[in-house]
């Protein structure tokens, strides 16, 4: 995979890293932290420069973003309610109430979400989806995510150019880091389940 990104980049210099980036904001498991650091680490030897790499990178991030967005706006919160009231929201047990209340919370915390989810690997392609679902105004979701993308990638594309060849180990470090946050997700996710479960089983113990 890394060899097929660096090729890539090569051969089409900033389009491939506006595709490259683009493509893994909608599938996730593609590193960007081997498009960011490898786009710095051209700037040394190129006629590429740190500004546009970062240009094209962010507008990539935008783009894979803005599809996201869509196909939460078409997975929207009334299908999923639907969803919730028949087989699948017993087996899960969830109610259509349950989906009210995430859609209100990410109406008061989403601005936050969506640019503070962009420095966390998969969730920050993953976070346009419910942003679409809850119908997020697309103006405050296109600075939010723009803002926090063009961190991410200056702060990847710079340690790349200032590594120059020893660019790969940026990608050790985020493997690193991507492991930690995967990790402490799943653990959050699980403590986040448990507690689900527990509050409706008290809730439905105390209307006994």
């Amino acid at each position: 995979m890394d060899q097929i990104i660096i090729d890539l980049m090569n051969q089409f210099g900033y389009f491939g890293v506006f595709l490259l980036i683009a493509i893994e904001n909608i599938f996730p498991p593609i590193p960007s932290e081997v498009i960011l650091a490898f786009g710095g680490f051209m700037t040394t030897y190129t006629e590429m420069n740190i500004p546009l790499v970062i240009l094209f990178a962010t507008l990539g991030s935008v783009a894979g973003a803005i599809v996201l967005y869509f196909i939460g706006k078409i997975v929207n919160k009334e299908r999923l309610s639907r969803i919730v009231s028949g087989k699948i929201g017993k087996i899960l047990r969830l109610k259509p109430s349950d989906i009210e209340k995430a859609d209100h919370w990410f109406d008061t915390k989403g601005n936050k979400t969506v640019f503070f989810c962009r420095f966390i690997p998969v969730v920050r392609s993953l976070i346009s989806i419910p942003a679409g679902m809850s119908e997020m105004p697309m103006v405050k979701f296109l600075i939010y995510t723009t803002v926090g993308s063009a961190i991410w990638n200056t702060v990847l594309v710079l340690l790349g150019s200032v590594m120059g060849e020893n660019w790969t180990k940026i990608v050790d470090v985020m493997d690193l880091y991507s492991h930690i946050i995967v990790i402490v997700l799943a653990i959050l996710l699980i403590a986040g389940i448990a507690y689900f479960y527990l509050y409706k089983r008290r809730k439905k113990a105390n209307k006994k």
